[in-house]
Parts: structure tokens; sequence; C-alpha cells
């Protein structure tokens, strides 16, 4: 007997919700071991909710550098929820408290079942976006705790590794995103970008212009 297609929405959220909540693990350690407190690193989640860019501002923080850059980073990382959110109104057609709701919930992960979803029609399209934005954002929340008290207890955090859990986490993150040639040159010429200017430009400052690099390639690929 096959699944009904409503099982079937269920079960995509689901799985995604909780592999990409238990990241969240990472993320609270590596905020504590970035100087944050258990209660900020939470709140950070509750508050922010957007994986990707929660670690680019730890990141930057962590490693010295301003409050403003932190703030720019995560802000450029941030842009394409309002991307998610234009592509997405027509189809959830919400307002007043439940519309503020499904922006917070908009992620890349919400973003990509919804759509997904579309041979099921709209509803199973709006049941997988409701389904996976609140799933991650439970789970998500439950392990930033986990991870920012167990770093917590674990006591100096260089002397555990923890300063490695920004870069490591944030390649999963990235990683599986990188679906074709052309977006892996783009990853590593910026990243050799980044690494080259990092001597002259403070902390921080050499992610946000790494963009230039994708701006770059953008270009090159529109132009006659």
């Amino acid at each position: 007997m096959m699944p009904s297609p409503r099982s079937q929405t269920f079960r995509d959220s689901l799985s995604v919700s909780i592999t990409v909540g238990a990241y969240g693990v990472a993320f609270g350690a590596a905020s504590v071991a970035a100087g944050f407190s258990v209660l900020q690193t939470c709140l950070f989640s509750l508050l922010t909710f957007t994986g990707a860019s929660q670690f680019a501002a730890v990141g930057v923080v962590g490693s010295g550098g301003a409050a403003l850059s932190a703030v720019g980073a995560a802000c450029m990382l941030a842009t394409r929820n309002a991307l998610y959110g234009i592509q997405l109104a027509p189809l959830l057609k919400v307002k007043g408290l439940k519309r503020l709701a499904a922006s917070h919930l908009t992620i890349d992960e919400s973003t990509g079942v919804a759509l997904s979803q579309v041979t099921r029609g709209p509803d199973a399209m709006r049941a997988g976006f409701w389904l996976t934005g609140l799933g991650v954002f439970i789970f998500w929340n439950i392990f930033t705790l986990l991870g920012a008290l167990g770093a917590k207890a674990l006591g100096d955090p260089a002397s555990w590794g923890l300063d490695a859990a920004v870069p490591a986490a944030f390649l999963g993150l990235v990683w599986p995103r990188l679906t074709t040639l052309r977006l892996r040159i783009v990853a590593g010429s910026s990243m050799v970008f980044a690494l080259a200017i990092t001597p002259w430009l403070p902390a921080g400052l050499p992610i946000i212009a790494s963009v230039a690099i994708a701006i770059g390639f953008g270009w090159a690929r529109g132009a006659p």
C-alpha cells in the first residue's frame, strides 16, 4: 500500500527538520566558544533563526571582528530569505500575525520542501512549508541549548578545539548546496580570495568582501 501524499509530505518535512535541527548543537557550541553566554546563544537562535547567518556572525565575533562586521556578514547571507518570501507569498496567502510567523520560518529548508511538493498540489506545498519551518525551528532551538550547555560544561573552548566548530558546521551547511561545477568554482574562488585579503583587512570583512566574487561570476554569466 502506497503512503498517502499527506504522509509523504510529513515524512519529507520531519526528515529535513531533524537533520538540519541537529546542526544546532554545533552552533550552540560555537557560539559559547566565541564568547556568547548560553542565554545569548539561545536568544540568537530563537529570534534570528537563520543558521548560515548565525554561524557567520559568531565566526566573525570569535575571530575578533567588530559587531558591525558580524551584522554585515549575517545580513548579506540573510538576503536570500527575502527572495524566498517573495516567491512564497502568493502560495501562502497569509496576513497579520500569521504573516509574521511565516516570515520568521522562511528559510532554505522550509522553502525547499514546499517547492518539492509541487506535484502534490498547493495544499501539500503549504503543509510542507509550515511543517518544515516549525520542525526545524523546534529542533534547532533544542539542539542549540544542548550544544551551548555542553560547551559550557567543557570549560575552556580552546582546549577542546571548539573554535573549529564554526567553519566545520558552515561547510556542512554549504557543501550539499554546491550541486554544479560552476557553484563549486564560485565557492572555491571566494574562499581563495577571502584568504588572500585576510592579512590586510579586519576580521569579518574578508567574508563580506568575498561577495564581490559571486557578483562577478553572476555578471559574467549575464553579460552578452
